[in-house]
């Protein structure tokens, strides 16, 4: 199958060749041709599967051959984050090009009036995250009383992030007669009960089985004290040479704490989390897209919207706390065709997480080799002596042993650990191959 079978206008086609696409995915193929024919939709796809142009281009299509009748959007797309509004947003821009249409992106973070005077200048298609778009619906510099369309974009992200009230107090503001899409890669009950209050009668379109990973994710799990996660990290990237490896932290704190080490170990690397500016996350993913960062240390709330297509490993540092966000950050990786490897790191406490996610995704998960990983063990102080923390030399596993300090303050080498089974499904043992740097393009943006 083929774009031009699916029904899309000419100037849309070009666009799709210009982005390099050929061939639709199996969640476009599915539903760009019910989206065009104004039916609900209510799409289960994990993300790298080229949902957002599953919802863009027909939208685009349809709004195309109607006149606007005035200012006000006839499409809102709601997103969680800041980092994923910027990256629909930037979809609509690029498939739209060629089309007499304006998308609008507004999030938070930023300041509210420089949106304001954008907004009055009118759009057709309005992206936008939750709290912002309230604030706007709430200081009346917006209307939503002509809109057309309403897409739900990750809606199990937003109810994670407590959106569910946000997401109802917006739906008063809209006209009842509408076409609703609605696109999550996870489902819960609280998900269903979402989907059934919004929408008529909809197409259900599943290209993959729910709570899966993408099939061309490969992953690898190990069981590791904590103290001994960050000496494995730096000897994997260094050992391996890996580039572009997107970094999982459950904190901010532990985020910027990481990223400072990976550097004193010669790994440039920066972080991104809720509390840095809207403008240095936008500074550290383009570093990061362009090769001069090796290493991005992300919270879950930051990464959602990181779009890079030629990411080849994103390591799980520390275990999220709901297992359905185990999904969409192994998603970070194996998109557009291209293979990934998933790598997870397993403390002692982090042992029920663990099993919650392999309840949860079921899919085979092999032991990590930990072939030539030598731990760096800091031995205790002598009594009345004071604790010093050692460093790893960080040199592609080579943790020699390393003086730290005078007396009894050092490091020495340790017998590495057994490599005990980690993953219940799987007795095979992974193996990793070389990275290359390559280029990718990356959208990034805040609520």
């Amino acid at each position: 199958m083929e774009f031009h079978s699916l029904g899309l206008s000419g100037e849309l086609l070009q666009a799709v060749k210009k982005q390099g696409y050929t061939s639709p995915t199996p969640i476009q193929a599915k539903s760009i041709p019910a989206i065009i024919k104004g039916k609900d939709l209510m799409g289960g796809a994990q993300t790298g599967t080229g949902k957002t142009a599953a919802f863009a281009l027909p939208i685009l299509h349809n709004l195309s051959g109607k006149k606007r009748k005035n200012k006000n959007p006839r499409a809102l797309v709601l997103t969680p984050t800041r980092e994923l509004a910027a990256q629909v947003g930037k979809s609509f821009l690029d498939y739209g090009a060629e089309l007499p249409l304006k998308t609008q992106i507004v999030f938070g973070g930023v300041k509210i009036n420089p949106q304001i005077s954008t907004l009055r200048r009118g759009c057709d298609i309005l992206v936008a995250t939750p709290g912002r778009l309230l604030d706007h619906l709430a200081q009346e510099t917006i209307s939503m009383k002509d809109l057309e369309v309403l897409v739900l974009d990750e809606a199990d992200r937003m109810l994670d992030m407590g959106f569910i009230r946000d997401i109802r107090r917006i739906l008063k503001f809209l006209p009842p007669r509408r076409q609703n899409l609605f696109f999550s890669a996870t489902y819960s009950s609280e998900i269903r009960t979402l989907a059934e209050d919004i929408l008529h009668n909809p197409v259900s379109v599943e290209v993959a089985a729910r709570n899966k990973a993408a099939d061309r994710v490969e992953q690898f799990s190990t069981r590791i004290p904590r103290d001994q996660k960050l000496h494995l990290l730096t000897h994997l990237i260094k050992s391996n040479s890996w580039y572009q490896v997107l970094v999982f932290s459950r904190t901010k704190h532990g985020a910027d704490r990481l990223s400072k080490k990976l550097n004193r170990s010669d790994i440039p690397s920066g972080a991104i989390h809720g509390d840095k500016r809207q403008n240095t996350r936008v500074r550290t993913l383009e570093e990061f897209r362009t090769g001069k960062l090796q290493v991005l240390v992300a919270t879950d709330v930051a990464a959602r919207g990181i779009h890079l297509e030629e990411l080849g490993h994103v390591v799980n540092f520390d275990l999220p706390q709901v297992a359905e966000d185990y999904i969409h950050r192994i998603g970070r990786t194996g998109r557009a065709g291209k293979s990934g490897q998933a790598v997870s790191f397993i403390s002692p406490e982090e042992s029920d997480k663990w099993k919650a996610i392999e309840r949860l995704q079921k899919d085979p998960v092999k032991n990590l080799d930990l072939n030539g990983f030598v731990p760096v063990i800091q031995e205790a102080p002598a009594r009345g002596g004071q604790p010093q923390t050692g460093r790893s030399s960080g040199n592609q596993g080579n943790h020699g042993s390393r003086r730290t300090g005078s007396g009894d303050n050092r490091q020495r080498r340790s017998r590495p650990p057994r490599n005990r089974r980690s993953a219940g499904s799987s007795n095979s043992t992974g193996s990793f191959g070389r990275g290359s740097k390559s280029g990718a393009s990356s959208g990034s943006s805040k609520q």
